[in-house]
């Protein structure tokens, strides 16, 4: 029996439909199939592989802890250095304020921890989070989410959380104290990269502040310098109390986390004591893998040039008629009006060699989140097979 057939008879599916490539090898930006046949990878395994695949660093730095140790302990109990170093690292990209770190194994973990810090903390039972917004696919994150076709197979999800319409200032006023948290991607994801304004984060920030909630951004996706910043945030002229981060921070292995000033996270260790744990979090390999990562990040300022290649694939792309772009950096969404359009040329895409994807709860537009390392030859040869494949070049 074939690994495809395999595939289709002992894993569960996701969908009735998977892509179903079977991928053998990956290097930078580019995927090989069984066949030989090599696909420019322009979603990155959904802003995960921000430095490419098989990023020579990473790699020696995975072998180097491999040899060292694995897992240990649950976390929180053992000092072990990949942990700390990267926390070291990653707090010194944020402002002093938030400089406490509770490492996990996703952003679906990431985002539960944070839901039960912010009611812990507060003694509040509500939360608030955003119409079309995406958390995660874990019972407490998926009850946070925004679309009600993603939930309805699973209620009853939790009480007590309410939605607002993302960008709406009048929605604010729904902000009151018995709100413990008020969750908001910095940039909605799968809502197909919608961006809401400077002003509308500084009243939101200033909601949070009169009903004594907390603000959680959700950072998931849109952060680690995918946005043009390191943090979207930094855009926004405004700082959290708790933000998430995962997907990029693992540099391809696996890793959430949630982060937040340290007179607010104590408050996990106690009454109950182990309030929050897990049994895999911070495992050294993702964190040895994070740090060479992040490391590679700062020293060859690969955030510095998100920017030139956004303006790169938003001049590639114009005159794709009946189409428009949405960008944040390096995360783009490009609307072409149907869901039947959209998966129309994402097969003509495979065909071509291009690996694309569309969003949950958009799909009505390609997905597009290449490396941040991608060169500019691979992002002019992408930007002319899109063109080919959506008809109109």
């Amino acid at each position: 029996m074939n690994e495809r057939s395999l595939f289709l008879r002992y894993l569960a599916q996701t969908s009735a439909t998977p892509i179903a490539l079977e991928i053998v090898q990956a290097n930078g930006s580019w995927l090989t199939d069984r066949d030989g046949k090599s696909y420019l990878d322009l979603i990155s395994g959904i802003s995960v592989s921000s430095l490419g695949h098989g990023q020579p660093r990473i790699v020696e730095a995975i072998k180097t802890q491999s040899e060292r140790y694995l897992h240990l302990m649950v976390y929180g109990e053992l000092i072990q250095s990949p942990q700390v170093r990267l926390a070291e690292k990653l707090l010194a990209t944020l402002p002093p304020k938030l400089d406490n770190i509770f490492f996990l194994n996703s952003g679906s973990e990431a985002i539960e921890g944070a839901m039960k810090l912010a009611k812990r903390y507060t003694g509040r039972p509500h939360l608030i989070s955003c119409h079309k917004a995406y958390h995660g696919s874990s019972h407490g994150a998926l009850s946070l989410g925004g679309t009600e076709a993603q939930k309805q197979a699973f209620r009853p999800l939790l009480p007590g959380i309410m939605q607002i319409h993302y960008g709406s200032f009048s929605d604010l006023r729904l902000i009151d104290e018995q709100v413990a948290a008020v969750f908001v991607e910095t940039i909605q994801g799968e809502a197909g990269i919608v961006a809401a304004c400077p002003s509308y984060f500084k009243a939101l920030r200033e909601a949070c502040d009169r009903a004594g909630a907390l603000l959680v951004l959700d950072e998931i996706q849109c952060g680690m310098g995918r946005s043009g910043t390191f943090w979207a945030f930094e855009q926004m002229g405004i700082l959290p109390d708790v933000l998430v981060t995962a997907k990029a921070l693992g540099a391809g292995l696996p890793l959430g986390a949630f982060i937040a000033p340290k007179a607010i996270m104590q408050c996990l260790s106690h009454d109950p004591i182990l309030g929050h744990i897990s049994t895999f979090g911070g495992h050294p390999l993702s964190c040895a893998a994070a740090l060479a990562g992040l490391e590679l990040m700062l020293e060859e300022q690969v955030v510095e040039q998100v920017a030139m290649k956004a303006e790169k694939f938003r001049k590639g792309l114009e005159g794709i008629r009946e189409s428009h772009l949405r960008q944040q950096g390096l995360l783009m969404a490009l609307e072409l009006g149907s869901f039947e359009r959209v998966q129309q040329v994402i097969q003509k895409l495979l065909a071509q060699g291009v690996f694309m994807d569309w969003f949950l709860n958009c799909d009505t537009a390609l997905r597009l989140a290449p490396a941040l390392t991608i060169n500019n030859e691979d992002i002019d040869w992408a930007c002319e097979q899109i063109r080919e494949a959506a008809g109109f070049d």
